[in-house]
């Protein structure tokens, strides 16, 4: 059984390494995040929606970003790689974009669908690994095939499992960064959110006063007049 001093350690060590690859990340991105903001900006300009497509972990953490670009009023929706060749290319028009998920930029699955949408001629940003920093590498096949190829730099997993962690994490905290770049681009505002997100306890925090009031004057609170006794108020109300 391992010392729980040493499990601590180590936990330390895989959320030191995530936060120092997202870092990093923060550090290296330039011109084409700025491009694919435009792309993000442009889609919505023109009542178009934000597909967001990966396979395996990059699905689950694409669904997260299609789901913060559409709270941002930017309309957006995941759909699966595979799907996608089954049926689901009807969900694609002329005016979305497709932001495509893959660690590798090798996963067959949404190479493919970016390979028939590029023929389609709709604009593709692409989220894969590439290399850290200014690294110089061959780029991959979903690289290749997107209008703007932005990389998260990961060249190795948190706390040196294979598992995916810093990779998962960079894609979405670079997904949340694009979303709420376009967003303020967009001039959009905590009203706009609100109308968005009125359910939970965030609803609750943007919800004007009046909406949370109990009793409303007029409404369910009968008004009287102010020179009559108690006694007089209570009977103007009950009838």
């Amino acid at each position: 059984m391992s010392e729980p001093g040493t499990e601590l350690d180590y936990a330390r060590s895989v959320l030191r390494d995530q936060a120092e690859a997202i870092s990093a990340m923060g550090r290296a991105i330039g011109e084409p995040f700025s491009a694919a903001v435009e792309l993000v900006v442009r889609c919505a300009e023109a009542d178009g929606s934000v597909i967001v497509s990966g396979l395996g972990k990059s699905g689950l953490i694409g669904a997260k970003i299609s789901a913060t670009l559409a709270s941002l009023g930017i309309p957006s929706h995941a759909v699966h790689p595979a799907e996608a060749t089954h049926g689901d290319l009807g969900r694609f028009r002329e005016r979305d974009l497709l932001i495509a998920l893959s660690k590798s930029g090798e996963t067959e699955e949404v190479v493919n669908l970016a390979a028939i949408l590029r023929q389609d001629g709709l604009p593709i940003v692409s989220i894969t690994g590439g290399a850290p920093g200014d690294t110089p590498h061959e780029p991959s096949s979903l690289e290749r095939l997107a209008t703007v190829a932005l990389t998260v730099g990961v060249s190795a997993e948190a706390g040196g499992s294979p598992a995916p962690s810093s990779s998962t994490t960079c894609t979405l905290a670079l997904g949340d960064a694009l979303a709420l770049v376009a967003a303020r681009r967009r001039r959009f505002t905590d009203a706009d959110f609100a109308k968005r997100h009125p359910g939970g306890s965030l609803g609750g925090l943007l919800r004007p006063v009046i909406e949370a009031l109990r009793f409303r004057a007029g409404e369910n609170l009968p008004l009287v007049r102010d020179d009559l006794t108690v006694a007089e108020a209570l009977r103007e109300a009950s009838r």
